[in-house]
């Protein structure tokens, strides 16, 4: 069987931030689908055909808060595991089969992070 690498939707209205947490993904050999906002977001998750392994969204989005996106998410996939990225992560009650990352982050703990959560690929 081929090797399929996981697919991680990042939610991140702040376009340099959204790149860097992409590219890191990326080098890391994830396939990454971006958002801007919890809309567009909510548009790929709502697409059956759209593989989506792990969301990582951030806290504070224009349109509606992370963990509003979160909450409609797991209505349309309630599996789907979600990683909240957050300068305020100390403060951030995540529901069951969240996590949390705090703002700034490196690349090794974004890694950790993200491997911790999905199953070993």
């Amino acid at each position: 069987m081929p090797f399929m690498p996981s697919t991680i939707l990042v939610v991140e209205d702040d376009a340099i931030v959204r790149m860097l947490i992409v590219d890191v993904l990326e080098e890391l050999e994830f396939e990454v689908l971006e958002a801007a906002d919890a809309q567009a977001a909510l548009e790929m998750v709502e697409n059956t055909d759209q593989i989506i392994n792990l969301m990582m969204t951030d806290v504070g989005l224009p349109d509606m808060d992370g963990k509003e996106l979160a909450t409609k998410v797991r209505e349309l996939r309630a599996t789907l595991p979600i990683l909240f990225a957050s300068g305020y992560a100390d403060s951030i009650d995540v529901p069951a089969g969240m996590s949390v990352i705090g703002k700034p982050f490196s690349i090794d703990q974004l890694r950790d992070k993200v491997k911790s959560i999905l199953p070993s690929t």
